[in-house]
Formats: C-alpha cells, structure tokens, sequence
C-alpha cells in the first residue's frame, strides 16, 4: 500500500506542478475551476494505468523473462525524465503571455491536453504493473485520486508559496519512481 501511496504521488507531480502554476498564475482562479482542473487531471491519472495494463497484458508473454527488467527502465525512464525536465526548464511558473500552460486550465480543450500530458506517464506504470503481474484496480484508484487531492492543493500552494516548491516537488516524485524501480530489480535478485 505504501508502494501505491508513493507512485501516486511521484506520478501527480506533474499535475501538481500546473496546478501550483496555475495558483500562482491566475490571480483570483475560482474553487469551481480548480475543482474541474483537479478532477480532469485525477480522471486520466486514473485511466492511463488502466489502459497500460491492458497493453501490458498483450505485452507479458514477450517480456515474461525479463519483466523486472522491463519494470525497473520504465519507472527509471519516467523518474529520470521528471528530474531532466525540471532541472532544465526555464521557468515553470512564468506568467508572462496570454498563450502560458497555467493559464489554459481555464481552457477545456486546453485543459484536457494537459491532462493526457501529465498521465503519459501513468500509462508506462500501467505497463510495468501489468508485466509484474500485479493488481491496477486499487493502484490506478489511489493514482487518481491522490493527483485529485494534491491538484486541489497545488492551487492554493500556488496562490501562497510560489514558483519554488513547484521545481523540487517533481525532482522528489521523480527520484522515489527511480527507487522503487531499483527496489524491483534488488527484489527480484533477493528472491533468484
């Protein structure tokens, strides 16, 4: 359960980070947007694990000898490219022109890229779940609405914090992806 707890909250973080930047973006964003904004980035941090087990599972008999392997890549991959990516943008929460992602939650279609933008990565979980032979109705439950909660949070961290939590909360999320990745792969050692 802890497991589950920590990838939800590594793979939120993504949403998290538009929702600190839209908090601090938008001057006087109302619950009722942040609420839909939560709930859109909830829903498909719910649903990408979901369909990447299920690709996963047509997948499993290809990987089944090295499925720890397969595992351990994709959440190293997707824990590597959340630090690289917010080590080296620019400035996340810049709020400078009409066109700004943070901005766009008050978009629909906007809004609903940026959700599949942030759950590509849930995707790629789903299919190491898959490949471990493990459960996703329960991990993509808590993925979803641990990003809901945290989403929610987020814009108000925004509206009091600013820009700096917002850099380190996706280099946090990206190095637990990285260990328990590593913790996988030492596991599955453990037991050989």
């Amino acid at each position: 359960m802890i497991t589950y707890l920590l990838v939800a909250v590594s793979l939120s973080m993504d949403a998290f980070a538009v929702s600190v930047s839209s908090g601090i973006c938008i001057p006087h964003l109302r619950l009722r947007d942040a609420l839909r904004a939560s709930f859109a980035f909830g829903l498909f941090q719910f649903l990408m694990p979901l369909l990447g087990w299920f690709l996963g599972d047509m997948l499993r008999a290809r990987v089944e000898g090295f499925s720890h392997w397969v595992a351990f890549a994709l959440l190293a991959f997707v824990g590597g490219k959340m630090i690289v990516e917010t080590l080296t943008a620019k400035n996340p929460a810049a709020c400078d022109d009409e066109e700004s992602v943070p901005q766009g939650i008050l978009n629909p279609w906007t809004l609903l890229a940026l959700s599949i933008a942030t759950s590509i990565d849930a995707l790629a979980i789903g299919i190491s779940y898959s490949v471990l032979r493990s459960p996703i109705v329960l991990p993509a439950t808590i993925i979803g609405s641990v990003t809901f909660v945290l989403c929610l949070l987020g814009t108000e961290f925004g509206k009091r914090l600013g820009a700096a939590f917002e850099r380190w909360a996706e280099v946090i999320g990206g190095l637990i992806l990285i260990g328990i990745g590593a913790n996988l792969l030492i596991q599955h050692f453990l037991r050989a």
